[in-house]
Order: C-alpha cells, then structure tokens, then sequence
C-alpha cells in the first residue's frame, strides 16, 4: 500500500484513503464539521441525514466533538433526519436506526429539529408521504451514509434500487445480503430476528442533497467498494451512483480500499 492517505477521484467521486477507520472516520467529520460551518454562516438552518450504522461509529464520534473535528457546530440551527429504519420496531428497540442515532447524537447535542421514521407506524404509506414532504420542504445540505456489503445506500439493495425512483421514500423487502449484514454488523444474534421489511429514502433523494459524506470501512465491504468504484454504473451495485455526484467523497481504510479477495 501506498502512503496514506492517499487521494484519488473516480469520475466525480473523491476518494480517501487513511491509516485506519478511526483516522477515515475523524477525516469525514473534519470535512463535515467545516461544510456545516459554512452552510450556517449563510442560512438559517441546515438540514443533515444520518445514516446508522457502526460504519458511522467513529465519525460520530469527532462530528459531536469539537476537539477532534476542529469545529464547535451550532446544532441548534441544524435540523436532522434518518435515512432507514426496519417495519415493526419501536424507537425504544436496540436493533432500530432511531435508538442507534439517539446514542450515537442526539444524546450528546441539541439539535434544532429531529425527524424521525416510524417503523412502527399504523399507517406506513401516510408515514412515508408525510416525510417525503419534510424532506423536500427545503434542499438536503448533507447526506452521511455507508455501502453496505451487497453494495446499497439505505436499505436500497440491488433488488428494489432506482435511479430515477418516483418516490421519496418507500417501503422495501430487504435482501438476503442486506439482512446476513446486519448480523455480521452484531445487530442481531441470529438471520431470523432480522427484519425482512423496512423503510428507506430513495435513491433520488441522495443524488440531489449538495454533499454527500460516506463512511465505509473494514474488510466486509471491499468487495461492495471495488464494485461501486469499477463497475458499470448500475442499480447492480447502487452505490455506483456516488460517481456521478457532484460533491461527495468516499473515506475508506486499507482494508475496504483492499478490492475483492482472489482465490
């Protein structure tokens, strides 16, 4: 391996690669922290989707702390969603998105606005029409996501994955991958107690926030990276469609930046 970091671009997407995930977390909270200063030196408010995920661990971390991300957020002007969440779990529930993002944030600062996606929800397709109009009241600033082994942004697994997706967000059966993910990640003890439905922003929804910061470390997801950086771009690997933005960086460490396994 080259010096690190090492800097590179594909297509539009830059690309970073550092010493470890804590340094390539810590590198996408310093560049966050620094656009948000920035957004809110010349609006009122911005507006930040978080994904949840332990691939966002350490980026979190620095983000919330002014120490290691160089900036002291005012996160009172800053108005948060969720990317994600499965069908059927409660907030209070350990395995759901909105429990990780409360411990992970929004325990440790105060944010303007939280919106969150009810899983639980009576009715899911009024749920998911009233939160396609909250994100769309005003532009997204940033988005803060991952790939996830089978190559999908939110829970847009190649199976129901659409560039040009209608909706803003939608209800999904998750794949076979997607679901094993979730107990390699230590979500879940076992493949049955993961859920098989959930409910995900769309792809459209990522291709027109202003920047997009993505978080992928560890081995698992070198596969998902080599194919999201040299495949076709395609709904094959969702992630593909992180080339063509026009402001988004992919942070990685030696072992995501890996590519597949031979042999």
């Amino acid at each position: 391996m080259n010096s690190l970091p090492r800097y590179f671009s594909v297509d539009r997407l830059a690309v970073e690669v550092h010493r470890d995930r804590r340094e390539a977390g810590y590198a996408g909270a310093r560049a966050a922290a620094a656009y948000l200063r920035d957004v809110l030196a010349t609006q009122d408010q911005a507006r930040v989707v978080f994904g949840c995920a332990p691939s966002q661990n350490d980026f979190l971390a620095a983000l919330i702390d002014p120490r290691l991300s160089g900036v002291a957020l005012d996160w009172q002007r800053i108005v948060v969603f969720h990317m994600d969440d499965y069908l059927g779990l409660t907030a209070e529930s350990p395995q759901s998105f909105r429990h990780y993002l409360r411990e992970h944030l929004l325990r440790h600062v105060t944010v303007g606005e939280f919106h969150p996606l009810a899983g639980e929800a009576s009715d899911v397709d009024a749920m998911c029409a009233n939160y396609s109009r909250k994100l769309t009241e005003r532009p997204i600033d940033l988005i803060c996501l991952g790939i996830g082994e089978n190559g999908h942004i939110a829970f847009n697994d190649p199976p129901v994955a659409d560039f040009d997706d209608p909706a803003r967000v939608k209800v999904v059966e998750l794949d076979r991958t997607c679901r094993q993910q979730q107990v390699n990640d230590g979500c879940f003890p076992t493949f049955a107690e993961v859920p098989t439905r959930a409910v995900t922003l769309t792809v459209p929804v990522f291709r027109q926030a202003r920047r997009l910061t993505v978080q992928v470390p560890g081995a698992r997801k070198a596969a998902a990276v080599h194919a999201a950086l040299m495949d076709p771009i395609s709904t094959a690997c969702p992630a593909s469609i992180l080339r063509l933005h026009p402001d988004a960086t992919l942070y990685l460490d030696p072992a995501s930046a890996a590519g597949p396994r031979r042999g």
